[in-house]
């Protein structure tokens, strides 16, 4: 039986890079597996920038180059996720909330929404290769089992994040999510999520901000009024509107 290939794709610059390098080196690739994370049964997850790129220009783009993509989704939203309740401990009974934040890596909606879907599409293509973006300067990333099986096409081809990055900007394929903030996709109400991108948010987009704020008000939840372990929404809005009046008042200074 034929071995299947697979690029395992957020669409952030290392696995669109990764995608890159597998078509014009003509390694062996099958399609691009994208997992979305849906925020409701009508809204991606996705900050809507990094979503509009990858239905608009970054899946035509492989298409065109004769790469399908298959897009995964659970059954279960990020709002089902949020509404649920603890079932054991001594917050039985709350709603969840918004995930907790600061765990490198670690995302109760990921496990939930993410990783359910990918499992069953692994199962259904036993023996698959999955190719990973992980680039030659990250080497505490770098696993040699994966390395000897040919997963790491940015290492083979000896490619930093700053050169992957610069051949996603040739091609047309850089996401306008790095105008903003420095990781490569990811759910609009991240509590990991930086300022900088939360600022995007609020600015760009209320309704989402609105949605978010009315979640962590919800008094019902684990931790009512609080976004991240310490802070709240309120929080960070009032510094962004701190900074805001400063910015005014040294324009007219």
């Amino acid at each position: 039986m034929k071995s299947e290939y697979f690029v395992s794709c957020s669409f952030g610059a290392d696995s669109t890079a990764t995608a890159i390098l597998a078509i014009e080196k003509g390694e062996p690739l099958s399609a691009l597996v994208y997992c979305e994370i849906m925020f409701d049964k009508g809204r991606s997850a996705e900050v809507p920038e990094h979503r509009d790129f990858i239905y608009n220009t970054a899946i035509p783009y492989f298409e065109q180059h004769g790469v399908k993509t298959i897009v995964l989704r659970s059954e279960k939203t990020a709002r089902e996720w949020m509404e649920s309740r603890v079932i054991k401990g001594p917050r039985t009974g709350k709603k969840h909330g918004f995930p907790l934040s600061g765990r490198q890596g670690w995302c109760s909606i990921k496990r939930d929404c993410k990783l359910p879907p990918l499992n069953k599409f692994q199962k259904e293509h036993p023996g698959a290769i999955y190719y990973e973006g992980i680039c030659v300067d990250e080497q505490n990333r770098i696993k040699e089992e994966k390395l000897a099986q040919g997963r790491y096409l940015l290492v083979k081809y000896g490619y930093t994040q700053e050169m992957a990055r610069n051949l996603c900007k040739e091609r047309g394929l850089l996401s306008p999510i790095y105008k903003f903030t420095k990781r490569g996709g990811g759910c609009f109400f991240c509590p990991n999520a930086s300022d900088g991108e939360l600022r995007h948010l609020r600015k760009h987009h209320p309704e989402l901000w609105a949605e978010m704020m009315k979640i962590q008000m919800d008094p019902e939840t684990v931790r009512p009024g609080k976004f991240r372990v310490f802070e709240g929404l309120q929080d960070i809005e009032r510094n962004f509107e701190l900074e805001e009046n400063q910015i005014s008042f040294f324009d007219f200074t």
